[in-house]
């Protein structure tokens, strides 16, 4: 139990370097690129921490059960949607936001409303719908992208091209150490969990559902800390809308996705309407606070409910 508590305690340790060393590098990152800092948490870091479901989802389809990369998809949405984002306003205490964030959080929900669209009318995702997922991904990319004059910013006096590399170096650094650290943590707190002689249910619910979303935690909570706000719901919307549409356009185009209709239904429509209430926040008050937070949060509890009592 000592060890399990040691190398829990490592993992710890070097997931919260990494997530403050990722924040760190991916602000000069933008600089270097002539992107806001949302921009590029929305794209690049947001690739980044969408990794764990890529390898996932790929697995999945050449093993012949794309489903799974589909129900993972819809599980770390509303985990992001609701827990996550949740954490971050509650440790950030307000995030501001603006018109730009918010058509950026509309191509969110129409990533969500367009994979039920195309499944309902399918009644699966096939390879042409691979193909529309994969497009409406290139858009929204190429659409924020060609904003970067809009939100351009001066680079720092002294920095060299040099640094590019070494930024860039840091970060790919960072972003594998976050991974395999996150993965460990979840090992570790397992370990710890059963040592403990905690239900089962408890692991299953929290502990593993959180394991592939944790990257984002970290990262959003130390973008907060270290007053990059505008990274850490940027990295949030991204990462959706890749789930959304790139991950589950690649899987498909693979391997058609099917699954029961009334199990993909019932939460692929939780899921619109977490997103749906993630975009009102949004766009109301213009600002994410301590309110908001708790409601997420509330609103995740409120599925774990659902979900035990529906199994």
């Amino acid at each position: 139990m000592l060890e399990n508590i040691l190398y829990f305690a490592l993992s710890c340790i070097v997931l919260i370097v990494s997530g403050s060393l990722l924040v760190k590098s991916l602000s000069k990152i933008a600089r270097f690129l002539r992107i806001s800092e949302f921009s590029a948490a929305f794209i690049i870091m947001a690739l980044a921490t969408s990794m764990p479901e890529l390898f996932v989802g790929i697995s999945s389809a050449l093993s012949g059960t794309p489903s799974l990369s589909l129900g993972n998809v819809i599980g770390a949405n509303i985990l992001n949607l609701t827990l996550i984002t949740g954490i971050i306003i509650l440790v950030s205490k307000e995030i501001k936001t603006g018109k730009k964030i918010s058509k950026d959080a509309n191509f969110m929900l129409g990533a969500i409303l367009l994979i039920i669209i195309l499944y309902i009318l399918g009644r699966s995702l096939s390879r042409i719908d691979g193909v529309i997922l994969i497009c409406f991904f290139a858009a929204n990319a190429y659409r924020v992208l060609k904003k970067r004059k809009e939100y351009a910013k001066k680079m720092e006096n002294g920095i060299v091209n040099k640094n590019k590399f070494l930024y860039l170096l840091i970060f790919l650094a960072a972003l594998i150490g976050l991974i395999i650290s996150s993965n460990y943590v979840v090992k570790y707190a397992s370990l710890l969990a059963i040592d403990l002689n905690l239900p089962k249910i408890l692991i299953g619910l929290f502990l593993l559902s959180i394991a592939t979303t944790l990257p984002e935690l970290v990262f959003g909570i130390s973008a907060s800390k270290l007053e990059h706000k505008e990274m850490s719901i940027g990295d949030q919307i991204g990462t959706i809308v890749v789930n959304s549409t790139l991950i589950l356009g690649i899987v498909s185009i693979i391997s058609p996705i099917q699954a029961e209709f009334l199990p993909f239904l019932i939460s692929s429509l939780f899921m619109f309407i977490c997103a749906f209430i993630f975009l009102t926040f949004i766009s109301t008050g213009r600002k994410l606070e301590t309110l908001e937070g708790i409601s997420l949060i509330l609103i995740y509890v409120l599925f774990v409910i659902i979900e035990f009592f529906v199994k």
